[in-house]
């Protein structure tokens, strides 16, 4: 399922100081939806540093899924090291709201640079399960 292998004692990849399997590792398996929009953020987060390309497209919106995304995904994965993520705000996204917003930095290593992307995230639960919608993204140097 994942390119890189996790223990899951290890730490979180997603930066909340837990283990895997006490954090992300139980969504990205499917054995319990992300309760708030900033869990299934962290979980996508780790998603992407692990290659889990499925998780990805699976808590993406329905609407927003492209064809041939799955194939863009497992590329961009191979490609891009993520090194650290932090949550700059969240916005709403509890387990009883049906949208919420998480602004994120998240850092990364691609083709031998550093870099950073900013995003602010919007969530939408649907029937108490939270999709990434779209969100306004912004790529820096790092």
């Amino acid at each position: 399922m994942f390119h890189d292998q996790l223990d899951a004692n290890q730490s979180c990849p997603c930066g909340s100081g837990h283990a895997f399997r006490d954090c992300c590792e139980r969504a990205l398996v499917g054995v319990a939806p992300a309760p708030t929009a900033e869990a299934l953020m962290r979980s996508r987060y780790t998603a992407f540093a692990l290659g889990a390309i499925d998780y990805l497209i699976d808590t993406q919106a329905p609407e927003k899924r492209l064809p041939g995304e799955a194939e863009l995904l497992a590329e961009q994965t191979q490609l891009t090291h993520w090194t650290g993520l932090t949550i700059l705000s969240t916005r709403r996204g509890g387990p009883f709201d049906s949208t919420g917003e998480v602004a994120f930095e998240a850092r990364f290593e691609a083709e031998g640079q550093r870099g950073m992307l900013r995003e602010n995230s919007r969530f939408r639960r649907d029937k108490g399960r939270w999709f990434y919608v779209d969100g306004d993204v912004e790529l820096l140097p790092g």
